[in-house]
């Protein structure tokens, strides 16, 4: 994802950073409307490349829940984040991040999962974390052609 995703507390939806001002950022919505704003010093802006998910072990980036979640529905939840139940919700996120902290992660931050998710895959983001490039170890080297041999010397 090459844009930076942003949540601005206190505003619905996402936000793609567009520029920099002075003391602001211009921000655009992603929706049908994609309208543009600043965002001043006193928005708490945050970036989701920023936010992690708690798990049994250590934090995972919300970006990597986001493309497990999107590799395994391939588009929108199946279930909105209004309507969606408490059972609804534990199955998205065994699927989305299975060693997930179910002590720390409440159902308001599935919901909240969930409403970001459907708002990025109706954006057109479908790519959250970037493709691994193949290491060195890992490419097939090509045997090397036979060296050719040298004619006797008369």
């Amino acid at each position: 994802m090459q844009d930076i995703i942003l949540a601005i507390s206190g505003k619905p939806g996402l936000y793609k950073l567009v520029s920099r001002g002075n003391r602001t950022l211009i921000v655009e919505s992603i929706d049908e409307h994609h309208r543009r704003f600043p965002a001043g010093m006193h928005d708490r802006v945050t970036s989701l490349g920023d936010v992690s998910m708690y798990t049994d072990t250590e934090d995972v980036p919300l970006m990597q829940v986001f493309q497990n979640l999107y590799d395994a529905e391939q588009g929108k939840t199946k279930v909105g984040h209004k309507e969606a139940t408490n059972d609804q919700l534990v199955e998205i996120m065994n699927v989305a991040l299975p060693t997930w902290d179910q002590d720390r992660v409440h159902f308001s931050d599935i919901k909240k999962l969930i409403q970001w998710f459907n708002i990025l895959v109706e954006g057109g983001y479908t790519e959250f974390m970037p493709k691994a490039a193949p290491s060195p170890e890992m490419t097939i080297a090509e045997p090397e052609a036979p060296a050719a041999e040298e004619a006797p010397a008369e």
